[in-house]
């Protein structure tokens, strides 16, 4: 079925109504109406039916997102810009995909930024537990800040700012390799950040 260029004011359908290929691609439509008891079916049913179009192309999840926030909701539109990410991601070069896959797991993309918080949580408490275990030594004896592991792991993992732990103690053997490691996953993290609420707000 062909419906590229086709507008419609209302898109009432069922789940049997269409062929296994459809064009969507320029197909525009306003209000939808399905037999979904839910929303959180509705917006399957409708990815689901989204990705009958060949290939990858990006207006018909455009304009699905659309159709759900006109209507009211905003969660199902971001759900909805998120696959199209996904989908996006497959079509892309091998490093592509590495940061795109980064950028799924630490924020959504952009579209679920409170992933970020969740991995500082975790990682905030693994360094805490960590460095509890552990006997730093002073950079300048006599001078600082007592020793604070939380404050400490905090530090590290927020490349902008400085608590005054960071420079203050450092380490040997393990612990020195999980604190390179604290700030190298802090710099990725801020980066996905950015590079996620960025394309967002850009798209909108």
């Amino acid at each position: 079925m062909d419906l590229r260029g086709a507008t419609v004011t209302t898109l009432h359908d069922r789940e049997h109504a269409w062929p296994r290929e459809i064009r969507l691609d320029g197909f525009v439509y306003g209000a939808l109406r399905s037999d979904k008891d839910s929303l959180k079916e509705d917006t399957a049913y409708r990815l689901a039916w989204v990705r009958r179009n060949p290939g990858y192309a990006p207006q018909p999840y455009e304009q699905l997102a659309a159709s759900y926030r006109q209507a009211g909701h905003d969660d199902a539109a971001r759900r909805v810009l998120l696959e199209k990410q996904r989908h996006r991601r497959r079509t892309v070069h091998p490093a592509g995909r590495v940061w795109g896959h980064l950028l799924d797991a630490t924020v959504g993309y952009g579209y679920r930024p409170w992933l970020a918080g969740v991995w500082l949580a975790a990682l905030s408490l693994l360094g805490t537990l960590a460095f509890s275990l552990c006997s730093p030594v002073r950079t300048k004896p006599g001078e600082g800040d007592p020793f604070h592991a939380f404050v400490y792991t905090v530090d590290l993992l927020f490349p902008i700012g400085d608590f005054g732990q960071r420079g203050a103690w450092h380490w040997s053997g393990a612990a020195q390799w999980l604190s390179y490691l604290l700030i190298a996953i802090g710099w990725l993290l801020t980066t996905a950040v950015v590079a996620g609420v960025s394309r967002v707000l850009n798209r909108n």
